[in-house]
């Protein structure tokens, strides 16, 4: 019996050495609150598209939107993911993440059905102690992980903040309220979502050193591959024309952080590139401007930079950022997109579960290219966390966005040159709300 009860004991810690070799954890966030955005937009296709009709064009006139009401994601996307590592032994790591948004908002889309962002990562990689770690899949690029770690608003889904653009709320033909997304008819202002730089990519290997002497480097290959194919009810001439069309999408980028006591700076840089080529067909160029993709655009190459600066005085800690990017034809160098912007803020603890944000920042966009006009950008933003616990916070947003003098071209479009914007918009959103993370 005693050999018997040791047995089993000895058995039951084995399992639990086993198991303790290798962990899944369940992990998320849900953001619910209530919330309001207006926009208004001045001069030559001042449009928007109401609920239930087409696009409104106002020529030389001002349209405003406005819309409030419960909602999710006013500070941060919800979300639900899963998270798993292994102990290989020798000191190495095997892991993977899986993740996906949270649709809040739309009972009958189902939980998971956000367009374009649903999927949000999904990798797997080894990592090895003392030297760094390797991961391949759907993941953050290294620009937007720099800018969550630099940001004073913690990167949340309202307006104002000019490197981390947001259209701030208004929901276009659905008329909703939702979080960090907006009506893209404007999309020619430079504030709608994400136009500042590629959040996240597919077909994408991550690697990563570990922090040494304050240094930690990353670098980011990108290879999408070569497509092509044919089509037998075609005539000859086009089942040979498209079986020799082909698409070619890579990329590259890496990142350099440094750590010095309560300074932090960081320098990141990434480009990606699509090629798409058809016998017989003219090479048209779209530059895009965002996506899970490795780059939305046809024919353009896409060059994005970001640097910033913290530190940490103690009783506030003061954030300094710059962002530019330029999509530009591959075949054509005076034809591209380009906007740059520059912001800085503070984050400062009031008591001891409060902490406020602020910050204000200024740019630029050119949307034809070579000999275009330049709009100004600028924009500010105000906001507060009340820590009920240290998963559960209550939080109070409100930005402020502005473009002027006279934006041309549609930002992204396939002919920019051919397109009118408005001369001025603005946009304005706020966010009341509680966000619980699991």
């Amino acid at each position: 019996m005693k050999k018997s009860l040791l047995a089993v004991a000895a058995m039951g810690a084995f399992a639990g050495a086993a198991q303790a070799q290798s962990s899944v954890t369940v992990y998320g966030l849900l953001d619910y609150g209530f919330g309001g955005s207006s926009q208004t937009a001045a001069g030559p296709q001042a449009g928007y598209t109401p609920i239930g009709t087409t696009t409104v064009t106002n020529s030389g006139g001002v349209v405003r939107t406005q819309t409030s009401g419960f909602g999710g994601n006013g500070e941060s996307t919800s979300r639900i993911g899963f998270r798993g590592t292994e102990d290989l032994g020798g000191g190495t790591r095997a892991f993977f993440t899986v993740e996906a948004a949270i649709n809040t908002d739309a009972s009958s889309a189902g939980i998971f059905s956000i367009a374009g962002s649903g999927n949000r990562q999904t990798f797997i990689g080894l990592s090895q102690k003392g030297i760094g770690q390797a991961s391949i899949g759907i993941q953050y690029t290294p620009i937007h992980e720099a800018a969550a770690a630099t940001d004073p608003g913690n990167l949340n889904n309202q307006n104002g903040n000019v490197i981390y653009d947001r259209t701030g709320g208004w929901g276009g033909a659905t008329g909703q309220t939702l979080g960090g997304s907006g009506n893209t008819a404007q999309s020619a202002s430079g504030m709608a979502t994400n136009t500042s730089y590629t959040v996240r990519s597919s077909n994408m290997l991550m690697l990563k050193t570990e922090r040494m002497s304050g240094f930690m480097g990353k670098v980011m290959v990108v290879a999408g591959g070569k497509d092509s194919g044919s089509n037998n009810s075609l005539t000859l001439a086009n089942a040979n024309a498209v079986q020799n069309a082909s698409t070619d999408t890579q990329g590259y980028g890496f990142g350099l952080d440094y750590q010095w006591q309560k300074l932090f700076v960081t320098a990141n840089y990434q480009q990606f590139t699509n090629n798409t080529t058809q016998l017989g067909v003219t090479r048209t160029y779209s530059a895009g401007y965002n996506g899970a993709v490795i780059t939305p655009g046809v024919n353009s190459q896409d060059n994005q930079q970001y640097y910033a600066i913290t530190y940490d005085f103690g009783v506030l800690k003061a954030f300094a950022q710059y962002v530019n990017r330029k999509v530009q034809n591959v075949n054509n160098a005076d034809q591209y997109i380009q906007r740059s912007a520059q912001q800085i803020g503070v984050r400062a603890p009031v008591g001891k579960n409060v902490q406020v944000w602020a910050s204000g920042g200024t740019g630029s966009m050119n949307n034809t290219g070579a000999g275009a006009n330049t709009a100004s950008i600028s924009g500010w933003q105000l906001g507060s966390d009340y820590n009920l616990s240290k998963r559960t916070n209550l939080y109070a947003i409100y930005g402020q966005t502005q473009t002027g003098n006279k934006v041309t071209g549609a930002y992204g479009g396939s002919n920019p040159a051919a397109n009118s914007a408005p001369t001025s918009y603005t946009a304005s959103s706020y966010a009341v709300g509680v966000r619980h993370t699991f």
